[in-house]
C-alpha cells in the first residue's frame, strides 16, 4: 500500500541535482509561458477606454503572476505539485482566451 505522503511524489524527488534543475526549468520557462498566457487573456477579456490601458494593465498583472509562479514552483513540496500549480492556471487562462471564441 501506497503511503499519503507518497503518492504525490516523483522519481526526481529523491534526486537532489535533478529536482533543482527541474525547478528551475519550471520556473523559468513555466513561468513565463503562465504570465503570457495571463497577459493575453486579461488583454482580450477587458474592457477600458483605450485599448493600450487594457494592455498595460494586463502586462503589469503578467509581471506579478510570473512572480507568483517562480515563488510556487520554488517552494511547492513536490514536482507534481509545482507542475499543477501551472498546469491549472494555465488552462484556467487558456479556457478564457478561447472562450469569446467558441461561444460566437
Amino acid at each position: 500500500m501506497i503511503k499519503a505522503h507518497h503518492r504525490w511524489m516523483c522519481f526526481a524527488d529523491h534526486r537532489p541535482a535533478m529536482n533543482i534543475s527541474l525547478r528551475l526549468f519550471m520556473a523559468v520557462f513555466g513561468g513565463y509561458g503562465l504570465a503570457l498566457l495571463c497577459g493575453a487573456a486579461l488583454a482580450s477579456g477587458l474592457s477600458f477606454a483605450l485599448a493600450f490601458d487594457a494592455v498595460t494593465f494586463a502586462v503589469m498583472i503578467a509581471f506579478i503572476v510570473q512572480l507568483v509562479a517562480v515563488i510556487w514552483v520554488i517552494a511547492a513540496a513536490t514536482l507534481v505539485r509545482a507542475a499543477l500549480g501551472l498546469i491549472i492556471p494555465a488552462a484556467i487562462f487558456g479556457a478564457w482566451l478561447v472562450a469569446p471564441q467558441l461561444v460566437s
